[in-house]
């Protein structure tokens, strides 16, 4: 979803800064336009030119419904490494319109099994940008959506610069949706 029109904010929200990863409130009548929907959340730009991640719980203050979310319940359906894969696709930048795994930023998710059937998952995964203040946010939606996935027991996730990400490390499919 993307929105040119003009949209004031009808009650306050809490909101990330992009790309600093500060957490903000926006005020009731903030207007803004909704800049790309992705993975549960929306990114908005204000008309002084910043822009922000509201998550989906807040998506009633924009005047639009939130997706249903493709997260399984811990512990419904049969685990597998497939279904581990489609979660990290369910993750955006939120200033690109594409997923994680699209863009190269997981290096390496390595699933050990634990006691009673139970897992550790461990992500290795980097940013587009060394600086960028999203990475702990972006942590923190992969910890989320794998926690909540059947018998995961752990979630860790480093955030790596080395090998440095690059532009050859995005998917064919993604280079295509961003013209490159």
């Amino acid at each position: 979803m993307s929105s040119s029109n003009p949209i004031p904010l009808s009650r306050g929200c809490q909101a990330i800064e992009i790309p600093s990863g500060l957490h903000s409130s926006l005020p009731a009548g903030t207007v803004v336009r909704i800049m790309q929907s992705r993975g549960n959340s929306y990114t908005v730009a204000t008309d002084h030119g910043y822009m922000y991640r509201i998550d989906a719980r807040d998506a009633d203050a924009l005047g639009v419904s939130p997706s249903p979310g493709k997260i399984p319940a811990a512990n419904e359906g049969t685990f597998s490494e497939a279904i581990v894969w489609d979660q990290l696709k369910t993750v955006y930048d939120p200033e690109i319109p594409v997923n994680i795994v699209d863009l190269g930023l997981v290096y390496s998710c390595e699933i050990t099994p634990l006691e009673e059937g139970t897992r550790k998952i461990e992500i290795k995964m980097s940013m587009t940008a060394p600086g960028c203040g999203m990475g702990n946010v972006l942590k923190a939606d992969v910890e989320g959506k794998l926690a909540r996935l059947p018998s995961v027991k752990e979630v860790h996730v480093t955030v790596v610069f080395d090998p440095p990400w690059n532009l050859s490390r995005m998917s064919e499919a993604a280079r295509l949706q961003l013209g490159i």
